[in-house]
């Protein structure tokens, strides 16, 4: 059976979905025809012309960082990017980028580094913001009408709850109205009080179906003058975000956890680098995959004794030291996020199986390539 490079697509979105993704950000497919079968997807941090030469003929790159990050006005060959789009789409190759939005994902970027590192992740280290896009309608309808109200809202896209569908709960009860005049009730006469045998029907829609499910509710509904109600659902804390806590298994000394980090990722020129007191007892740790000094703030308060991240500059590492007992470890940018490589190919083969081959590019994108430590 073939794959439509849609179908990825799917999966991926799913995984990361792209609402996760920072607002400067730019993710999703940077060339590729979704209707195209695609038989292969290599995952990478980066998408380079090396890189992309180990894409096989037709096949998805799969890539962490974006391509075009940046506003641009051409993609002409004779621009190094330009160049790298005109070599993808020449050989019926696809690039898709999963970035901040693979950063804040369970499990994201941030879950495979703490997963390297031998620690069992306990909490998101900076929740995205809890947001919702639901409403909970409230319809009053005749019993005998009910079915046909309700069956007329879920085709509208109320009534979807996670992988499930047709969703509602009713209770019965007498509603109560008097027809003035003007009025050309469906139940009952101009003057007299009716009392009618009504279900109230509770159903859940996203907000940008709401004009959608008011018409579809209106036409399916035996009232003149339907009675409902529709409330903004209040936002509950998200459990996705920016960087893990994680325990290890048992204490250890900032030394032996400095070198637990360096054995645990790929060499690089950049190393492994620490500060704090070399003999201070580590158990309990923050990480974030790819630049993390926006995060100090946090993990200052997150009651951990060790933060992982890469791109630490002085003056914020300084400042963070002298102020707070957590110690950092500064590693590559690139050996921070490749562990995510594994387990986006992980993600892919278990829901694609046999019928998509899924690879993984090590070939080393960190833009440092020389140092007196690790060389590459």
């Amino acid at each position: 059976m073939s794959v439509r490079l849609a179908d990825v697509i799917s999966v991926l979105d799913e995984a990361y979905p792209p609402q996760l993704a920072e607002a400067w950000d730019s993710v999703g497919l940077v060339c590729g025809d979704p209707d195209d079968a695609i038989e292969s997807v290599t995952v990478a941090v980066d998408a380079t012309p090396a890189v992309v030469d180990q894409v096989p003929g037709g096949g998805l790159l799969l890539a962490h960082h974006p391509l075009l990050l940046r506003g641009v006005d051409t993609v002409a060959a004779s621009t190094p990017k330009g160049a790298l789009i005109h070599r993808l789409i020449r050989s019926g190759r696809s690039l898709f980028t999963a970035h901040t939005n693979a950063d804040s994902a369970v499990p994201g970027v941030s879950d495979a580094l703490a997963h390297a590192l031998g620690l069992t992740v306990e909490a998101v280290l900076n929740r995205s913001p809890a947001t919702t896009d639901l409403d909970k309608w409230v319809i009053y309808v005749p019993q005998q009408n009910a079915d046909a109200v309700r069956e007329a809202v879920f085709a509208a896209g109320a009534g979807q709850i996670g992988d499930y569908s047709h969703c509602s709960w009713s209770v019965t009860g007498i509603g109560q109205f008097l027809a003035l005049d003007g009025a050309n009730p469906a139940i009952g006469s101009i003057g007299t009080v009716e009392r009618v045998t009504e279900d109230r029907v509770e159903v859940v829609a996203p907000a940008h179906s709401r004009a959608a499910v008011l018409a579809a509710m209106r036409r399916a509904h035996h009232y003149e003058e339907p009675a409902f109600d529709v409330f903004t659902m209040a936002a509950l804390p998200a459990d996705t975000g920016l960087g893990r806590i994680g325990t290890l298994s048992q204490p250890e000394t900032l030394r032996e956890f400095v070198a637990r980090v360096g054995a645990a990722l790929p060499p690089t020129s950049w190393g492994v680098r620490a500060a704090g007191d070399p003999d201070q007892s580590v158990s309990r740790v923050a990480v974030c995959g790819g630049a993390g000094d926006s995060l100090l703030d946090a993990v200052a308060t997150a009651g951990v004794q060790a933060y992982v991240t890469s791109d630490l500059r002085h003056h914020p590492a300084d400042e963070h030291v002298r102020a707070s007992q957590v110690a950092l470890v500064d590693v590559a940018h690139w050996a921070s996020e490749f562990p995510w490589c594994a387990q986006a190919a992980g993600m892919l083969r278990s829901r694609f199986g046999g019928s998509l081959r899924v690879g993984i590019s090590t070939l080393r994108t960190d833009p440092w390539n020389l140092g007196t430590g690790h060389q590459c």
